[in-house]
């Protein structure tokens, strides 16, 4: 497992350059001398480049050395992080942050195959929560820590500590990471008919509509808790760690959960059935919402453990590409569900009915996964279902 916690660094330094580059915005644009909604788009295009790249490149490069592939991609976004400290002016910016998030879609799907490749199969939960935590640990500690560090010295040296978390991390990876089997190469059809297997697209699905339901609403988190509470939406800092805290717990015990019962399509929709009804009881709770901060958290971040975990079942021979697409279909849904909650606002609809919006996605996405289970038929190799599916010495 010391290998995993390498993939874990890089993983940290990802989840802080994903999140924390929202909350610079306004001193970005204003050292730029633009707008904020023109910065704004350095979001949309890291997004794009992540989700796009993905699947894109983790299919085109399967069967060449994952080792190698990793170095470069993580190599690629801190270049792309040292390009956005540098950048004098927004369109340099912009490019920046396309290259940035090439590499982090690269290394993200690349590092959880690889995660999963270097241990038993009994311990792949385990390997999958540490990469995943790394994630959701940068995004809870380190997205503050880096805007009090952009208040203090400005937002280029916030850019140029995520540009040294990230060579430090390629560093330890390029000394201590040993060689990641392969997977074996795909053909194009192939990667084509990854977007159309009735056994990973309702699995992709489910992710797609949980992130719209979760990360989509967290963008709005301030808003919506002023109006269901009276909280100031220069008080929500509290409430974001709240979010954050239960986010690592998730992910981290969502792991041990898939090793030890085996039941990922049971922890799946147990995980979604709680996030709905996390969301649905927000508004509700107003200035009290700690609870249900910390449980919509967990839930959200806990969720990718079971999903990776099946997938890499259902998909053995192509597993990169499946997780590559599970990963672009997260940042498609983190991007669609802000984009929507921001135009039912401009509609006129009150903040408050957010959640509850974010609730019913989360329920549709709960009826996918019920829905979408594929039958088990002795032909297909699933005889046992997926939760019983063995890849390895696991369970799926």
């Amino acid at each position: 497992m010391r290998r995993v916690w390498l993939l874990m660094v890089g993983a940290f330094t990802l989840g802080l350059d994903a999140y924390v580059m929202a909350g610079l915005l306004p001193v970005v644009a204003g050292d730029l001398r633009t707008t904020v909604s023109a910065a704004g788009q350095m979001v949309t295009v890291f997004t794009l480049a992540y989700a796009v790249s993905a699947p894109l490149v983790a299919g085109l490069v399967s069967g060449v050395r994952p080792r190698t592939l990793i170095l470069a991609a993580l190599g690629v976004f801190t270049l792309g992080n040292a390009l956005t400290a540098l950048a004098p002016s927004l369109a340099v910016l912009l490019l920046a942050r396309a290259v940035a998030g090439v590499g982090a879609g690269v290394y993200s799907a690349l590092s959880t195959a690889a995660a999963a490749a270097l241990v038993p199969g009994e311990r792949r939960g385990r390997a999958l929560a540490l990469v995943m935590g790394g994630m959701s640990a940068g995004t809870v500690l380190g997205v503050p820590l880096g805007v009090l560090l952009a208040g203090q010295a400005g937002w280029r040296a916030t850019m140029w500590a995520v540009t040294g978390l990230g060579a430090l991390a390629l560093a330890g990876l390029a000394a201590g990471l040993p060689a990641v089997p392969a997977d074996p190469p795909v053909g194009v059809r192939a990667r084509i008919g990854a977007l159309t297997d009735r056994a990973v697209l309702p699995v992709v699905g489910v992710s797609f509509l949980a992130a719209v339901a979760s990360l989509g609403l967290y963008t709005y988190l301030a808003p919506v808790l002023a109006s269901a509470g009276g909280v100031g939406e220069g008080d929500v800092t509290a409430y974001l760690w709240a979010w954050g805290v239960g986010g690592v717990l998730g992910s981290v015990a969502a792991g041990p959960l898939v090793d030890r019962t085996g039941r990922a399509f049971a922890l799946v929709g147990g995980v979604m059935a709680v996030l709905a009804l996390a969301l649905a009881g927000l508004p509700l709770l107003g200035a009290a919402a700690f609870p249900a901060l910390v449980v919509w958290g967990a839930a959200g971040w806990a969720l990718q453990v079971p999903q990776q975990h099946r997938l890499l079942a259902l998909r053995a021979e192509r597993g990169t590409v499946a997780l590559a697409l599970n990963n672009s279909a997260l940042y498609l849904g983190s991007a669609v569900g802000s984009a929507l909650a921001g135009l039912a606002l401009a509609a006129g609809l009150a903040a408050r009915a957010l959640p509850w919006a974010a609730a019913v996605v989360a329920a549709a996405g709960l009826a996918l996964h019920l829905v979408g289970r594929r039958p088990a038929s002795p032909s297909s190799g699933h005889a046992r279902g997926p939760d019983q599916a063995r890849s390895g010495s696991g369970r799926a």
